[in-house]
């Protein structure tokens, strides 16, 4: 097996952690990268714009996943529309605790 480790890139998370995937040697393609990578994060593999090896390396093809070692460490890149949905901050309204009619009141 070969361990990577991934996250979703985000640099609004003040905590953006890794989490270490496992991929079989005997298939290590981009395909099999993608599926796992986002079964394990929870990700529409639709949703991802591109894998980078960090600092600041693009993973196109199955070659380029070949060459992956143990332990470097990946991003996937998400489309913005899809990263607001992922990490949105909810409303006041949507939050736990939230009174309406105290909201309402005037003095």
């Amino acid at each position: 097996e070969l361990v990577l480790k991934v996250r979703i890139q985000n640099p609004n998370l003040r905590e953006n952690d890794f989490i270490e995937i496992e991929l079989d040697r005997q298939e290590l393609t981009y395909k099999e990268l993608l599926r796992v990578s986002c079964h394990e994060l929870g990700v529409n593999p639709e949703h991802v714009l591109k894998i980078r090896k960090l600092p600041n390396t693009m993973l196109r093809k199955d070659k380029d996943v070949a060459r992956l070692q143990d332990f470097q460490e990946l991003e996937l890149v998400l489309s913005v529309s899809d990263k607001n949905l992922l990490f949105r901050v909810p409303t006041l309204s949507e939050r736990s605790g939230y009174n309406k009619k105290a909201s309402e009141l005037t003095y």
